[in-house]
């Protein structure tokens, strides 16, 4: 029963985040936790803070604006103290110059009484970067901006 719960609350979160409520999944953190995004890329890096995540958000939103995330699987192990969450999803978006961006996403996520302490989010960084590179000849700097970590503000 629980590890249904949890389920429904990831899948609910990112049908919130879905529908541009990213405050859904920040508020979902615990007080000290670890955001990792994996490559090398205007939306990689590792964030701790809340303002981060929100910042990190905020740049997500401005470069792929009115994503739709479609979750396949959510796999749900452990105890209350100690949960371990794996999700499959898709990614779709419609992007400014008329392409769509089409992705998987796999997040693992550690969570602990109800609050999330650990995401590691795993996408294919090759299809990724060839969109950020079209965004940024298409004009949009931010594309290639350095990552958003705790201690550098995000480009804007």
């Amino acid at each position: 029963m629980y590890h249904r719960f949890v389920a429904g609350r990831v899948r609910q979160a990112f049908a919130e985040i879905s529908a541009g409520n990213t405050e859904a999944m920040v508020s979902g953190m615990a007080p000290t936790f670890t955001y990792r995004f994996y490559g090398d890329h205007a939306l990689s890096g590792e964030r701790h803070t809340r303002e981060a995540l929100r910042r990190w958000w905020a740049r997500c939103q401005r470069l792929l604006p009115e994503t739709r995330f479609d979750v396949q699987d959510v796999l749900v192990a452990g105890w209350p103290w100690d949960t371990r969450v794996a999700t499959a999803v898709t990614v779709d978006v419609g992007l400014a110059d008329g392409t769509r961006y089409q992705n998987v996403v796999h997040q693992f996520l550690r969570m602990r009484w109800g609050k999330i302490t650990e995401v590691r989010t795993l996408e294919d960084t090759a299809v990724l970067e060839r969109t950020l590179d079209r965004l940024a000849a298409a004009g949009i700097e931010e594309a290639h901006a350095a990552p958003i970590t705790d201690r550098e503000p995000a480009a804007a």
